[in-house]
């Protein structure tokens, strides 16, 4: 009796796709597993959890992002330039160190901005224990926004860097105290380093 050649069969892209490229299917995977990341946190993101949230199986999200640190490494990137976006102040004119450090301040206070502040906490403190790809998702994602900073601060060039920094390491260390309940004493710490400057 003649046998049947079996051959293995790749994974199908899950229904529902309506003609979307690869591409497209996987920012849309992202854009769905970064609403539930911002509103749950890293700690409460396991693999099936953010399969949930995109209305597909943990199975075809690693058929999209090869593996779970690919994921997470993309999904970070992909929250971060939401916070870019959000950040978008029009025509990117630089501003001094004090407006520009008043103005970020006022928005880690706004409903839209605060839970990816409380997102890259916890991916500070997951960075903090050595655990990757959190790491390097942080340093990467830090960096950028140090440059971000640093492309709308008035300041001369050969310190325009280091002053990014300095803003960016007081913008989270002032909402580090905030978490905590230290409200008042982030206002004051805040006024008086707008005012060094």
């Amino acid at each position: 009796m003649p046998t049947r050649s079996v051959s293995k069969r790749q994974p199908r892209s899950p229904t529902g796709d309506n003609g979307l490229s690869r591409a497209q299917r996987r920012a849309a995977l992202l854009a769905a597993m970064a609403d539930h990341l911002l509103v749950h946190g890293l700690e409460e993101s396991p693999l099936r959890a953010l399969a949930a949230a995109a209305g597909t199986s943990d199975r075809m999200l690693i058929y999209y992002f090869t593996d779970r640190s690919t994921l997470m490494t993309d999904l970070l990137d992909f929250t971060a330039s939401r916070l870019a976006t959000l950040l978008a102040d029009g025509n990117g004119q630089r501003r001094p160190y004090s407006i520009l450090l008043s103005w970020l301040w006022s928005m880690t206070q706004a409903p839209a901005f605060r839970p990816y502040m409380l997102l890259f906490v916890a991916l500070a403190a997951a960075a903090g224990r050595g655990e990757e790809p959190y790491r390097t998702a942080a340093g990467r994602i830090a960096q950028a926004f140090i440059d971000w900073v640093a492309a709308r601060l008035d300041a001369d060039d050969d310190v325009r860097h280091a002053q990014a920094t300095l803003l960016l390491a007081t913008l989270d260390g002032l909402f580090l105290l905030d978490c905590v309940g230290c409200n008042a004493e982030a206002e004051i710490a805040m006024t008086i380093a707008g005012d060094r400057h």
